[in-house]
Formats: structure tokens, C-alpha cells, sequence
């Protein structure tokens, strides 16, 4: 039966305002990262995405190497674009990135010119694509000078293959340099995708929460739930189909006894709230103002359900903020750590 949106789906999800641009973004974005590669069944994709659309979902992020294996990712949403998603093109914002290795040689991967722009236009013709809304530079290079990579995706906008441009994993001073240079270039850097949970607040530490709300640049916090770490999933340990125990982009090593102690006393509380511990952890990351969208990922519909119902109270009290840095303090899980340091 062909796919059919949901006719309430605008009023289901909260919409904000991508840092002073004119750019809106649903409070919860679907990342593809996982669970879209060739180890997922199709149907189980098209299900996800259905279900995320259908809650006001319209921000899917994906990259040149999610998978596996590398590509899959985007060549399985150009399917769900090509059918449930036909003529609804104009209701969503596709992102794409580059930067991590994705083909052989000295050509595949960083921020060199080359690269950025042949990578743009292999994801575009994976997804069946003729522009992406965002394409960001997915991590800073040491060894490429920040005025190429940023020309790079000045040209990608200038060439019609996307509408805005961002970066992933800069820190708050390379994030300044960046930002410079696109706006003298005359395409401003729109948004910025740090990693950011309970469990890692280098963006707090670093200063580019602060940052990004100075320079008026959105963000779209990844790993909001630590890979599953801050659900009920591991509460009990590490189950067998868990990323930590496939050994996908998890290390079980990060999940001490002490990590585990502080996740069940957020689970306490997340149940005192009247949320699940998925959904508290999405509502903290959202919190105030700071951050413009918090970017899920999901193995199953139901998962998608459960993260949406985050915005039905991202309210904190003083105490329970409190609280929370008290049970939270010691962890420091943060997987992107050199990226972010160079």
C-alpha cells in the first residue's frame, strides 16, 4: 500500500529557528548513521522513516560513509525518497556530510577541495538528488588550511548541490575561524553538529554553546542518548544486540560500572518526571535555547516514537538541573574527543 503521511504531523513536533537564519528544524532530527546500511532489512528503514516523518520528523541527516558499508546509507534513503517520500521533497531538509575516510588513496577523506566537492556529488547521486539542504564539513583538518575546506563548501552552495552549509566537531576556536570565513565569503556557516549529552559536555567546557549563540549559528546535538547508553537498554549491562556489544562505533570499555550507576540514577528521576530516561536525556539537551535540535538515532519505529515524546516536557526545575550535574559530574564519554581538540 503506497505510504500516505500522517495529516497531523505538523502539529505533533516543535519547530525552532536555525540560529539568525530563516532555516526551521524540527526539535527531533533522525540521523542515519546506524540501523541504515546493508545489515538492516529495507522495510525496517522505510518503517523508521515513515514513522519520523509522520511525527513531524522532516530533518534526515546522513553521510557520504554511513552504512555499512560505506554509501548504503544514502543509497537507502534515495529509495525512500524515490517512493514513501515522492513528492514530498519540499517538506524536508536532507543533510549530507564529508570528511571521515570513504575511498582509497589521498583523495578519500579530510577537508582538501577535492575531496569535499567529489564527495558532494557522489552523495548526490546516491540519493537521486539534484541539491542537499545542508552539507557540512564533518571534521576540521589539521593539514588542509581552513580557507580551502571553508571555500570548498562555499562553492558546493554557489553551485546549486546545497542550500546551506555547516561544520561538525570544530571547537569553539576553529568554529570562529570558520564562521569568519563564510561570512566573508558571502555563505554564512548556518549551523554547527557537536556531540552533547548528559554524559558529554565538552561543548559546555569548551565554550561553544557560547560561542554558537554569539555568532547566531544553530546546532544539532548528535548522540543526545550516548549511543543508547542513556536508555533503559543498559541499565541491566550490555545486552548482545547493543552497538557496545557489536562493537559498532561503541566501546564497551566506556561503559564502567560508575557510567552505569549514574544511568540508573537518571532513570529514577526521568520516572519521578513522568518521562522515560531516552526522553528526559532529549529534553536536558534541549533545554533553554542552546541547542536547536537534538539528533536521534533508532533500530525501530517504536524508538522513534518514544524520542518525539521528549517535547512534551523540557521543562527543568532548578533543583532537578542541579541534580542531575551531581549525578552526572564524573562521566565524560565523549568518542570525538580528538576531533574536536585539534
Amino acid at each position: 500500500m503506497p505510504y500516505s503521511p500522517a495529516e497531523d504531523r505538523y502539529s505533533k513536533m516543535i519547530y525552532r529557528r536555525c540560529g539568525k537564519s530563516g532555516l526551521q528544524l524540527p526539535a527531533i532530527s533522525l540521523g542515519l548513521w546506524h540501523n541504515f546500511g546493508g545489515d538492516t532489512p529495507h522495510e525496517t528503514k522505510r518503517a523508521i522513516c515513515q514513522t519520523a516523518f509522520d511525527h513531524g520528523i522532516t530533518h534526515f541527516d546522513l553521510a557520504n560513509n554511513y552504512g555499512p558499508p560505506p554509501g548504503s546509507a544514502e543509497t537507502a534513503f534515495g529509495e525512500i525518497l524515490a517512493t514513501d517520500f515522492r513528492g514530498y521533497r519540499d517538506e524536508l531538509i536532507i543533510s549530507s556530510k564529508a570528511g571521515y575516510n570513504m575511498w582509497d588513496g589521498p583523495y578519500g577523506e579530510w577537508g582538501s577541495r577535492k575531496y569535499l566537492i567529489a564527495s558532494c556529488d557522489q552523495s548526490l547521486k546516491r540519493m537521486g538528488l539534484d541539491y542537499v539542504d545542508i552539507f557540512y564539513s564533518h571534521r576540521f583538518d589539521p593539514d588542509t588550511p581552513l580557507e580551502e575546506t571553508c571555500g570548498a563548501l562555499d562553492h558546493i552552495v554557489r553551485s546549486g548541490r546545497a542550500l546551506y552549509v555547516g561544520i561538525s566537531s570544530y571547537n569553539s576556536a576553529r568554529t570562529r575561524q570558520a564562521a569568519a570565513i563564510l561570512k566573508d565569503l558571502g555563505t554564512p556557516c548556518v549551523i554547527h553538529q557537536p556531540s552533547y549529552n548528559l554524559l558529554n559536555r565538552w561543548v559546555e567546557k569548551d565554550g561553544l554553546k557560547e560561542t554558537l549563540a554569539e555568532l547566531g549559528i544553530g546546532s544539532i546535538a548528535f548522540t543526545p542518548l550516548a549511543q543508547g547508553i542513556l536508555t533503559k537498554k543498559y541499565l541491566g549491562g550490555i545486552p548482545e544486540q547493543s552497538r557496545a556489544a557489536q562493537g559498532k562505533s561503541l566501546d564497551p570499555v566506556t561503559i564502567t560500572e560508575s557510567a552505569l550507576a549514574s544511568v540508573r540514577a537518571l532513570n529514577t528521576m526521568a520516572e519521578a518526571r513522568g518521562q522515560t530516561l531516552a526522553q528526559m536525556a532529549i529534553a536536558w539537551v534541549l533545554r533553554g535555547n542552546g541547542i536547536t535540535t537534538a539528533l536521534i538515532g533508532a533500530s525501530k519505529p517504536e524508538q522513534v516514537v518514544d524520542c518525539a515524546g521528549a517535547i512534551g516536557n523540557l521543562a527543568f526545575t532548578a533543583a532537578e538541573l542541579a541534580e542531575i550535574d551531581r549525578i552526572s559530574a564524573e562521566e565524560d564519554i565523549n568518542l570525538w574527543a580528538r576531533s574536536s581538540a585539534e
